[in-house]
């Protein structure tokens, strides 16, 4: 399978730097949507047998404009959703944002015993993040190309633990909205990292003011 994983566009909680993962969180500001409008021309070379979709608001409303290029209905998905901020979710605070990051860098690095406060262990994201793109999977043929819009966190991590990129935060491996990671493989057998792309993949003018770069799942980076 060829999977392309999709950041979802810009939301209000992304320019104010917040920790915002849990359901179904804020939809998209008009520079989403316009990140989002730009997604089906950026793909128009890809040959999309599937999209598929996390349960948060942010991944449907960008989702939309490629599904409707497509003429396909997105598939909610459960499993995509964003590293979970336990206690710190609705926090802006740098405390809160520096934690987040942290975890973030220690498990991309494969360090997955830990947790934050009141939130889920690296080997719990891996599993749920894995069982989600194993049903997948098992939707298409083999040399399938499926889109999946998920968060910056969750794809971040993912990425980096199976192409074994080695520990990072946001700053260290960017993944702004609608940036886009692309996997070959499968959850079984393992996955190769084909590229990474960090901005828009509508183009560069489409990333928003680094001003609030602070958070998770980024602005231009910011907030989950």
């Amino acid at each position: 399978m060829r999977l392309l994983l999709i950041r979802h566009g810009q939301t209000p909680s992304n320019v104010e730097g917040i920790l915002d993962a849990d359901y179904p969180g804020p939809g998209l500001t008009a520079l989403g949507r316009a990140q989002a409008q730009a997604v089906p021309g950026a793909l128009q070379h890809e040959t999309i047998q599937g999209l598929h979709v996390s349960r948060l608001l942010r991944t449907h409303e960008t989702a939309a404009p490629l599904a409707a290029a497509l003429e396909m209905s997105p598939r909610l998905t459960e499993g995509l959703e964003e590293i979970v901020a336990g206690d710190f979710e609705m926090r802006r605070d740098e405390a809160a944002v520096e934690a987040y990051q942290q975890n973030q860098a220690r498990w991309s690095g494969g360090e997955l015993d830990g947790s934050l406060p009141g939130g889920e262990t690296g080997h719990d994201f891996l599993a749920r993040y894995t069982r989600a793109l194993r049903h997948i999977a098992g939707l298409y043929a083999e040399d399938a190309t499926v889109a999946v819009v998920s968060h910056g966190a969750a794809i971040r991590v993912f990425a980096s633990v199976v192409g074994e990129l080695g520990a990072a935060t946001r700053h260290d491996r960017p993944l702004f909205n609608t940036g886009m990671v692309t996997l070959t493989g499968h959850p079984d057998q393992g996955w190769t990292l084909e590229d990474w792309v960090s901005e828009p993949i509508g183009g560069g003018h489409l990333l928003g003011s680094i001003e609030h770069d602070i958070t998770a799942d980024q602005d231009a980076e910011a907030a989950v």
